[in-house]
């Protein structure tokens, strides 16, 4: 009896979290037979110009171009992002989503709980056993898991390519294992083509916080700049945005992450490391409007075109056509399996 009042006051505290968040629904091709999705965001929210925003394009394009009727929630702290998830179960939505690695454990306990729920999980961590070997998910739960580290290998030559010192810089927003791969295959990169260049690197603390604390994020980065780094790669959610702010401040570049933060910058951006977000979220809608929805681990690498750097008519200027050229040549290398990307850090 206690569990289901437990269980009720949950579901009250979610329906009033949904009466401040307006439903978005397709228009033009909402039909009878649309999905229904939900999707609850990350800590920072929408507006972070990253993660978030590139699970809320993934979520408007299954809206405009399949039809599905996509509920967002952005929650608050760490119970209402359960209390939002279990709501949306609870109402046998069609599939769920949850953006960022700290939906794990509720995204595992609700496939269990509603096993005709389909849930998804972007950067779910997928545990293993004591021989290290991932454990099995529930057939209901897709694991959307990024090759971060590729695509850091590619901006951390960039970095070491264009810099005017053999120091470059990495800011990270939570020391987790999941940042741990942002900054192992940037220093890679970096080592790749200038093996006596430096890589001073630094995070914003040990919570989810870390990812939502500008005034750190430009602490750090004035830091290193003052040390004589002239790029900062920064993997760090909206604490980024203070990066770019002392990127403006000292006349250094920086480097974008997971969508093109071109304009937090402009003409102080690099580059950006692209992680496709908002193709991961679209591609899991989709494979259940095909009744194609499988569960267990998805990757999206080089390969599957799931990471990348921008070059466009905003950087070109930066970028010569040679290091385009070598970048060029790396990813191809990295795709063929020519060059092994670590995805850890060394151990010290």
């Amino acid at each position: 009896m206690r569990r289901t009042f437990s269980l009720i006051g949950a579901l009250l505290l979610a329906h009033a979290l949904l009466l401040t968040v307006r439903p978005a629904t397709a228009t033009v091709a909402d039909t009878a037979d649309g999905l229904d999705v939900g999707i609850v965001f990350d800590v920072g929210g929408r507006g972070d110009k990253s993660f978030n925003d590139g699970a809320y394009l993934g979520g408007t394009r299954a809206m405009r171009d399949l039809g599905a009727r996509v509920t967002f929630i952005e929650p608050g702290e760490g119970s209402d992002r359960e209390a939002g998830l279990r709501l949306l179960a609870a109402e046998g939505l069609d599939l769920v989503i949850g953006v960022g690695f700290i939906f794990t454990d509720d995204l595992l306990t609700l496939a269990r709980e509603y096993p005709n729920v389909r849930f998804a999980g972007v950067d779910f961590a997928v545990g293993t056993d004591s021989l290290g070997n991932p454990l099995p998910l529930p057939p209901n739960l897709r694991a959307l898991k990024f090759r971060e580290e590729e695509g850091s290998f590619l901006v951390g030559a960039l970095a070491a390519l264009v810099g005017k010192s053999k120091k470059v810089g990495f800011v990270g927003g939570m020391d987790i294992a999941l940042i741990h791969k942002f900054e192992a295959g940037y220093r890679a990169g970096v080592t790749y083509v200038c093996p006596d260049c430096q890589v001073i690197a630094n995070y914003a603390g040990v919570t989810p916080e870390a990812f939502r604390n500008p005034g750190r994020g430009k602490e750090m980065a004035l830091a290193m700049y003052n040390q004589g780094v002239n790029v900062i790669f920064h993997a760090s959610g909206s604490t980024g945005l203070g990066v770019f702010e002392a990127a403006r401040t000292t006349n250094r570049l920086a480097i974008g992450v997971d969508a093109d933060q071109f304009n937090e910058a402009p003409g102080y951006v690099l580059t950006s490391m692209v992680k496709g977000i908002d193709e991961a979220v679209f591609q899991s809608v989709k494979a259940v409007q095909a009744s194609r929805f499988t569960g267990g681990v998805q990757q999206f690498g080089l390969a599957e075109k799931g990471v990348g750097y921008v070059y466009d008519q905003n950087n070109r200027a930066l970028i010569s056509d040679a290091v385009r050229a070598k970048l060029d040549t790396i990813t191809t290398d990295i795709m063929a399996g020519r060059i092994v990307v670590p995805s850890t850090r060394e151990t010290k």
